[in-house]
């Protein structure tokens, strides 16, 4: 076992050795500690084996030594012997150095300046290239310095889009370029506060001009209307043409049946030349601003701001004036900024590209259309003078016709006419109310006189008026109205001239013109007139008189409504028979101012029969009569005789007037005796009278006696035998029961229809006989004989009591 580990152990150790000699100097360590790991003490046998290695190579190395040493010896030998030549060939290079170096140094000087010229020439060219480069850049920053200072500022953000996208990104190395690149969106930023500034300058501009430009709008469009009313009466000419005088003193010509306004062709300013919107707006400032928005690709924040501005301009426009309907020229100015407004809008829709479209515009005019609808109604409705609202109706035409000749839709413009049209009607209607009340307030209600055949004539042009009687008779005369007559028939004709002023210009048919003209002269008759007549009859101070002068004037004016209808034809050319043709209703107005007229009659007849009435003054305790009618009714029969006398001035021409006056004196005077009887019958059955003589009961039966005798004498011709009379029947079958004290008859025959007594009421009776008996038994007292009165009339009283108590018992059976 020893001598195979000690095998081993030298085989190990050749094996290292191997190693140490085959592999670098940096792997031994690992080797040579294998050693050590190994059996204790083996590095011993390690190192004597490495010593005898060592002893091995040193005697390998002394005899290659001992092989080459020769060879040595003579490379020795022949290295010294080439010393001395080499010596001497490194003195001459050092000689030839030396003079080559002083040789070169002018030549090294002269090339150093070479290469710099070289370098300088290089860099010149590099310079003047980058020179040529730069050049344009600054030309072109200039040329841009210049379009700015001259406010050209689209060429300036063309030449600032060159430098941009062409100039600057050639040199963009240079710091002057970063500066303009850094420079150029500032640049853009100032021109487009500068463009928006000069926008707003141009809306301010524009509103504080719209009224010129409107006015000149108004201008042109009036002249086109003037041309073409020219021309179409240059058509005309040759045409039917009618004239209708006016009381104005004025001719109005009416071609084809419709009124041509007089100074329908105005020539004045015919010639001028009239500017449009472009001349009197500079609208370079919009263009510039949109070019200039369009090219920084911010066109639509430019759209919305002008369009916003624009709103905000029009409800500006669109508010009026507090006081604008006191004067036309507050509505000529306010139609004539509105016409600016959209005549400059209607320009920048047709000079420009979506800028403003037809849309927007469209919304802008029906907006607009709204309030000024609105607003011309409120102010309308405050205008009293019918020349203004004329003068309104005219603007608005032309308005309408102005803003129609720039594509803007007016139709409801026309339709607010027909509201215009009725307020019109409406103040002329009250101007004409005041006329109608100084005519009637200024009248003297009394027949026309004529002293002359030309105060004839003058009293018959004014008024149709034709009576053959009068026509035969000679000068002077009186025609039988009064002055208010003619007066009112001339005023209703200039009424119907004034409602025709409405209807010019208005594009309407003459069939339209003519149902309007109707329709306000119906309403000037049965409103305005009838008003005015209404109140007039309602007057106190208007006496019997001035009223049967009313009536008289009611008829005559009657008459005429058929002339006041062919007038109005003449005026339209529009045929009565036409099926839609209104008619007047001027026949009722009048009939019923008559009939109010009578009515007003019959009632102060009654109120002056009540005047007499109160004056009466019965002693009812008297104890026989004067033997004579009372005062009061004496005078009050004089008064009514004198009254109806007056009733044959009343119309009776023809057998139609005839009939209706005498109809209204007969109603006049039955109406007075009927109420005379009952103010008699009333007076007898008082109830503050409590007591009545047999002598008051006869002076009572004297004063029935005279009514009776003033109904039997004719005071107004017509009446049928004793119809008049039949007024006092009542009262006279009343006292003529109590005067012939004939009660047998009447209780007797009560009921009875051939009774002589028919018409005396029970309790109507009852309530007199009791008066009666107790006036009997005052006078008894009075004349301390009532004993003696006992004896004498006993069979008397015990009549009256037995007739009272029978009485009551027909009143008790006419109550249940």
């Amino acid at each position: 076992m020893a001598d195979n580990e000690t095998v081993e152990c030298i085989t190990e150790h050749e094996r290292i050795l191997q190693e140490v000699e085959s592999t670098d100097t940096a792997c031994v360590g690992p080797t040579l500690r294998s050693i050590y790991d190994d059996q204790p003490n083996a590095h011993k046998g390690f190192m004597e084996k490495l010593d005898a290695r060592i002893r091995n190579h040193d005697r390998e190395i002394e005899k290659m030594c001992n092989f080459h040493h020769q060879g040595f010896v003579d490379a020795i030998t022949e290295l010294l012997k080439v010393r001395t030549d080499a010596e001497k060939l490194m003195g001459q290079v050092m000689d030839t150095n030396r003079r080559l170096q002083e040789a070169g140094r002018g030549v090294t000087a002269q090339t150093q300046e070479v290469i710099h010229c070289r370098i300088q020439q290089r860099n010149m060219a590099t310079t003047v290239e980058k020179l040529q480069l730069c050049i344009p850049v600054l030309e072109m920053y200039s040329k841009l310095k210049e379009q700015l200072d001259s406010k050209r500022y689209y060429a300036a953000l063309k030449t600032m889009e060159q430098l941009e996208k062409v100039y600057i990104p050639r040199v963009s190395h240079y710091r002057f370029c970063q500066i303009m690149a850094e420079n150029l969106p500032k640049l853009r930023e100032k021109i487009k506060e500068i463009s928006m500034s000069d926008l707003k300058d141009f809306l301010e501009s524009i509103r504080k001009h719209s009224d010129k430009v409107g006015e000149t709008a108004v201008r042109r469009a009036q002249q086109h209307r003037t041309f073409n009313s020219a021309v179409a009466r240059q058509v005309n000419i040759g045409h039917h043409t009618k004239p209708v005088h006016s009381f104005n003193g004025q001719t109005h010509y009416i071609p084809n049946g419709l009124l041509m306004n007089d100074d329908a062709v105005d020539e004045e300013g015919a010639d001028e030349e009239i500017l449009t919107a472009q001349d009197l707006v500079d609208f370079s400032p919009v263009y510039r601003c949109l070019h200039i928005y369009t090219v920084l690709g911010d066109r639509e924040t430019f759209e919305s701001y002008y369009r916003k501005q624009r709103k905000k301009q029009a409800r500006l426009v669109l508010q009026p004036q507090a006081n604008m309907h006191e004067t036309v020229e507050g509505y000529r100015r306010y139609f004539n900024q509105i016409v600016g407004f959209f005549v400059v809008e209607d320009h920048v829709l047709h000079a420009t590209t979506g800028l403003v479209t037809r849309a927007f515009t469209d919304e802008l005019w029906n907006m607009a259309l709204s309030k000024i609808i609105a607003v011309l109604r409120t102010h309308s409705s405050y205008c009293e003078d019918p020349d203004l609202v004329l003068e309104l109706k005219t603007l608005i035409v032309i308005f309408a016709d102005t803003l129609q000749g720039y594509g803007f839709p007016v139709n409801r413009l026309f339709d607010l006419l027909f509201e215009v049209r009725d307020q019109y009607n409406e103040t002329l209607l009250k101007k004409w109310a005041l006329v109608f009340r100084e005519i009637f307030e200024s009248d003297n209600y009394s027949p026309i006189p004529v002293e002359t055949e030309e105060e004839y004539k003058l009293v018959v042009s004014r008024f149709p008026f034709y009576d053959a009687e009068i026509e035969k008779q000679g000068f002077p005369k009186k025609l039988p109205m009064s002055q208010s007559v003619p007066q009112i028939y001339t005023q209703v004709k200039e009424f119907i001239y004034a409602s025709l002023k409405f209807s010019e210009s208005l594009h309407r048919s003459s069939t339209e013109i003519d149902d309007m003209l109707r329709k306000s002269t119906n309403l000037l008759l049965t409103r305005t007139l009838s008003s005015c007549l209404q109140n007039l009859i309602k007057k106190p101070h208007i006496g019997l008189t001035e009223l049967v002068q009313i009536i008289i004037n009611t008829t005559h004016l009657e008459q005429a409504c058929k002339y006041l209808e062919d007038f109005i034809t003449n005026i339209t050319n529009v045929s009565p028979e036409t099926v839609h043709t209104t008619r007047l209703y001027g026949l009722a107005t009048f009939k019923d101012a008559r009939h109010a007229a009578e009515g007003e009659i019959y009632t102060k007849l009654n109120q002056k029969i009540d005047e007499f009435i109160q004056l009466a003054d019965y002693e009812w305790d008297m104890a026989e009569s004067d033997g004579r009618a009372s005062e009061y009714l004496m005078d009050l029969i004089n008064f009514l005789r004198s009254t109806f006398q007056v009733f044959t001035h009343l119309p009776n021409n023809n057998n139609d007037h005839a009939s209706m006056s005498g109809k209204v004196a007969q109603t006049a005077c039955m109406s007075a005796c009927k109420h005379l009887s009952t103010s008699l019958m009333q007076m007898l059955l008082d109830t503050e009278l409590k007591q009545i003589s047999m002598g008051a009961i006869q002076q009572f039966n004297l004063d029935a006696i005279q009514c009776e005798l003033f109904a039997s004498s004719e005071p107004v011709p017509g009446f049928q035998g004793e119809t008049l009379q039949l007024a006092f029947i009542d009262l006279r079958q009343l006292l003529d029961l109590f005067m012939v004290w004939d009660w047998s008859t009447y209780l007797a025959d009560y009921g009875q229809p051939n009774s002589k007594y028919l018409r005396v009421n029970p309790a109507t009776a009852l309530a007199l006989l009791e008066k009666v008996y107790r006036g009997m038994k005052d006078t008894s007292k009075k004349n301390n004989i009532f004993s003696q009165f006992r004896k004498n009339d006993r069979d008397k009283q015990k009549l009256i009591e037995t007739v009272v108590k029978q009485l009551r018992s027909l009143v008790n059976g006419m109550s249940s």
